[in-house]
């Protein structure tokens, strides 16, 4: 038996397990949103099947920004969307990532509008990040110019900003 675990073959074949073992645990550990999420799914939550997590950027449409300034506004919110959630939902956040940060960018009316949105998704407990532009370049300062919502639940997000347009 000694020779067969000490022969060359014998120690591929340990190294390979111990490989194995090592990857299996990792995977497990790192992909360990299963029991996070609660919802008894298994592979689902883990997978974020179906778009479970997204976030929405909404941008006034009445301010005609040129389409740069609209990348930079979405930016804008996209970062401090991120940074907020970090702060008080890390977990909420790695099972965003894991189902690829899924982005929606759609268009409202006007300044009311996003307002509205904004009351909304705080309602019922969405993370938010409204952009007020400092007016360095196409308008006003203090404009508001885009609103973020989440990353969250995309149930949640769809029952806050679900009649809006894409951009």
């Amino acid at each position: 038996m000694m020779d067969v675990l000490c022969g060359p073959l014998g120690l591929g074949a340990v190294a390979g397990l111990g490989c194995g073992l090592l990857l299996g645990w990792h995977l497990r550990t790192r992909l360990g949103l299963m029991a996070a999420t609660g919802n008894g799914s298994g592979e689902a939550s883990v997978m974020g099947e179906g778009g479970e997590f997204k976030m929405v950027l909404v941008v006034r449409n009445d301010l005609k920004m040129g389409k740069g300034k609209v990348a930079a506004q979405c930016s804008h919110a996209a970062v401090s969307a991120y940074k907020q959630v970090q702060r008080r939902n890390p977990e909420l956040l790695r099972q965003w990532e894991y189902c690829g940060q899924p982005k929606v960018v759609v268009k409202a009316p006007d300044e009311d509008t996003l307002v509205d949105l904004l009351g909304r998704a705080k309602e019922v407990g969405l993370p938010v990040s409204l952009i007020q532009d400092a007016g360095r370049t196409q308008i006003a300062p203090g404009s508001r110019t885009v609103l973020g919502i989440g990353p969250g639940p995309a149930d949640l997000i769809d029952s806050v900003t679900g009649d809006l347009k894409l951009y």
